[in-house]
């Protein structure tokens, strides 16, 4: 009788300790869904959705050069997705990969030795987890990005910090995606504590904050803006944002972080950007790896 009584109760508390976890994901998972209706919606059909979802757009321009009935998935490639002519080109590019030396750099990097006899290596023995990034440590109690991750092992073994846009820590990351892509892993982002739940919001709240002297939001160019033009580009979507970095952008004519391209978004806000290692940028990357959570690691990438 006893041991019933004792399975009982660990069984009960085992579930509200489950329910409980969940219960602090619930927002952000309602969150996701609505974004991948939403945009699932707009796609559907560009031009018969031209006064819903574009306005100014030419019609005759969504019915001819944009593709329609866009699913979830579609998206992990941004605008590509549902430009027709820029998927085009993209395709071109991908039968020659540009950013495959970096994967080759990032491989020899992986197994250089420090100083002291460690490498890289002995600080991340396990390479398929890129869509677990950023997390939140409950020893410091911080959130960790895959950035500031490779940084701290650094650091902790004596050895200078890299240069948090490019160059060999954008090279590292390029083998790092490459090995959690060719092991067929998804983004699996968590949120099961408090901690992590306040990271999300924050960073929710930054990507549809408006700032600088234009008042625009992250999300006046991804989600309302999405699909439409910009000067010469097509704006990419929200879903999947952050799926595909690092990334060889042609503009750039090398590798860079995610953390590069963000920067350059909010200076084009006429805002500072906040340092990359900085909680503020890491939780905004916490809302943006969430809203990709399911999507395949796709990185490293080419862009325009």
């Amino acid at each position: 009788m006893f041991s019933k009584i004792v399975k009982s109760t660990t069984f009960l508390l085992f579930a509200a300790t489950t329910l409980s976890a969940a219960n602090f994901n619930a927002g952000a998972e309602k969150d996701r869904l609505e974004m991948i209706k939403y945009f699932e919606a707009k796609f559907e059909d560009p031009a018969k959705n031209l006064n819903r979802f574009f306005p100014y757009s030419d019609e005759e321009e969504l019915a001819t050069k944009y593709d329609k009935g866009l699913k979830h998935m579609d998206f992990n490639i941004g605008s590509y997705a549902y430009s027709k002519d820029a998927k085009f080109q993209y395709e071109q590019l991908k039968e020659m990969p540009p950013y495959d030396y970096a994967i080759d750099k990032g491989e020899e990097l992986y197994t250089k030795k420090f100083a002291n006899g460690n490498s890289l290596q002995t600080c991340f023995p396990d390479l398929t987890n890129a869509g677990t990034y950023p997390y939140f440590d409950e020893k410091s109690k911080k959130m960790v990005s895959l950035t500031s991750t490779i940084n701290d092992c650094l650091r902790a073994n004596g050895e200078k910090e890299w240069d948090t846009k490019k160059g060999p820590l954008a090279e590292f990351q390029a083998y790092w995606v490459n090995e959690s892509k060719e092991a067929g892993k998804i983004f699996d982002i968590k949120i099961n504590s408090q901690a992590e739940k306040d990271a999300y919001e924050r960073g929710k709240e930054y990507y549809y904050t408006q700032r600088g002297y234009l008042k625009l939001s992250c999300a006046t160019c991804h989600v309302q803006g999405a699909g439409q033009r910009v000067r010469n580009e097509i704006l990419s979507p929200l879903v999947g944002q952050v799926t595909h970095f690092p990334v060889l952008r042609l503009k750039w004519t090398d590798i860079g972080t995610v953390e590069r391209r963000l920067s350059g978004c909010v200076v084009d806000q006429g805002q500072v950007p906040p340092k990359d290692e900085s909680q503020t940028m890491i939780e905004l990357l916490y809302f943006l790896a969430y809203m990709s959570n399911g999507m395949p690691v796709d990185g490293p990438d080419v862009r325009k």
